[in-house]
């Protein structure tokens, strides 16, 4: 199960609007990553709001972004949740809706140890024939996947490759290189998008940026550079990026609303989503936090001044 998945693959962001699945907004929003050059999606991440979702509302935000996608780039599915026979019936969903491979976070609520997190992965690949992914979050689901089970999973091909939101640059290192010296079992893409150049340095395969939903077009051309191996075009982007990133420091917000606010409500200020609006309880962002970002965007050449 060696995936062939590289690149910049976004976590899909999701429109909402009147609290249903805005699904015009959706199209645009997908032609535009994908007319920018993105090489994959990944639906019903924590960017898509899979947390917030219905298994409802998971199916039709996945059956949707097929639709529109339709076949032009591979498209992961988030199968989260808590336990593993709650993920193998996720599983049994995206395998209809014909997902290219399936993304699952280590058992939450119920906290094991390291020897149950590596039976769920087992049990996980042992019931389904899609790619199977590890989405390493230590901050969502208090477990963080060390490289040694991560790399053993890859080694017995139970792991396609791990998307890696922990934040813990050093883990990801030692990982990159017991990945390289293993012959590169595993796909590797960071979600930690203010410091993709270090993660490409550290052999990354990819990204999954939720920024990218912003601008998908300056995490393609940074993926382009790294390929020349440009590295100065590299970390030129980056910077960029990092000041996009200033979007999430809004006031009086904090967590999804600050981060997936941000994100959404640069999409309206974009003109790719009619709103910015969350999911409940979630309340957008408004006044003085639109304005805000607003402000970063015009200062990152991406709105008009």
């Amino acid at each position: 199960m060696k995936s062939q998945i590289r690149g910049v693959v976004p976590p899909l962001a999701i429109p909402l609007k009147d609290g249903a699945l805005d699904t015009a907004s959706l199209e645009r929003h997908i032609n535009r990553m994908i007319d920018a050059g993105v090489h994959g999606l990944f639906v019903s991440g924590s960017s898509g709001e899979v947390a917030f979702s219905t298994d409802a509302r998971r199916d039709q935000v996945l059956a949707e972004a097929l639709r529109v996608v339709d076949g032009r780039v591979p498209v992961l599915a988030g199968v989260i949740d808590t336990e593993t026979e709650r993920v193998i019936e996720h599983i049994r969903r995206a395998e209809d809706s014909g997902a290219t491979g399936v993304v699952a976070t280590a058992p939450f609520y119920a906290l094991g140890g390291e020897a149950e997190v590596e039976r769920h992965f087992r049990l996980l690949a042992e019931n389904t024939g899609l790619e199977l992914w590890a989405y390493d979050i230590p901050v969502c689901v208090h477990t963080k996947l060390s490289p040694d089970l991560l790399l053993r999973l890859g080694r017995d091909g139970v792991l396609a490759g791990v998307k890696d939101s922990s934040g813990d640059d050093v883990s990801f290192r030692w990982l990159s290189l017991a990945n390289e010296a293993a012959g590169h079992p595993l796909r590797l893409l960071t979600g930690h998008e203010v410091v993709v150049d270090g993660a490409y340095m550290s052999g990354a395969d990819g990204s999954v940026p939720g920024l990218g939903n912003v601008d998908p077009h300056g995490y393609v051309r940074q993926w382009q550079a790294y390929e020349r191996r440009d590295w100065e075009a590299v970390r030129a982007e980056q910077d960029r990026l990092a000041e996009l990133m200033r979007i999430v420091q809004v006031k009086g917000v904090q967590g999804f609303g600050a981060g997936i606010g941000a994100f959404k409500t640069a999409m309206m200020l974009l003109g790719v989503f009619d709103t910015n609006e969350m999911p409940r309880p979630v309340a957008a962002l408004e006044g003085d936090n639109v304005e805000w970002v607003a402000s970063v965007l015009r200062g990152t050449g991406l709105l008009a001044g």
